[in-house]
């Protein structure tokens, strides 16, 4: 103890304090890097905004003036315009985990005429895979001579009586 009564604290003493507040700091790092982080992607109308739509009535330049352009539209047939937004939550080193999907469909009549709207979330369907197909350019890697003399030799001799 000092003259006024006070004591000081030893160099082991600031040590042990200096470790406790290196720890805490330690595992407060380890909580925040653990914390979920939500990420939203896309974009749908309320269903407000999707009220103002009339079937029968509105065609595709009245609806991409109400509610702007897709972000996906039909592909074979151009009959079809798709708003989808999904809501992502990610965890630390974890693989992100898609916990919200909203899918709202609107589909054209020949004329370009609003047929049908339609909203979709995760709960109402199973989640598709999205596949690209390509046309390769020959089967199997046979050349076209390939194919062209390839039944040469496959043919019977009772194939050409009738």
């Amino acid at each position: 103890m000092s003259r006024t009564g006070i004591s000081r604290k030893s160099g082991w003493g600031r040590a042990t304090g200096l470790a406790k507040g290196l720890m805490l700091g330690a595992v407060m790092v380890v909580i925040a890097a653990c914390s979920p982080v939500y990420r939203n992607h896309g974009y749908v109308p309320s269903d407000e905004e999707l009220a103002l739509i009339e079937v029968g009535k509105d065609n595709r330049d009245t609806v991409a003036a109400t509610l702007g352009r897709p972000s996906g539209e039909g592909l074979l047939n151009d009959v079809g315009w798709f708003y989808v937004q999904s809501r992502w939550k990610h965890s630390g080193a974890l693989e992100p985990k898609e916990i919200d999907r909203q899918v709202v469909s609107i589909t054209f009549t020949e004329a370009g005429i609003v047929e049908n709207v339609e909203r979709f979330g995760l709960e109402d369907g199973k989640v598709v895979a999205i596949s690209r197909r390509v046309t390769t350019s020959n089967i199997k890697g046979v050349g076209f001579l390939k194919q062209l003399l390839g039944n040469i030799g496959r043919l019977r001799a009772d194939q050409f009586i009738d």
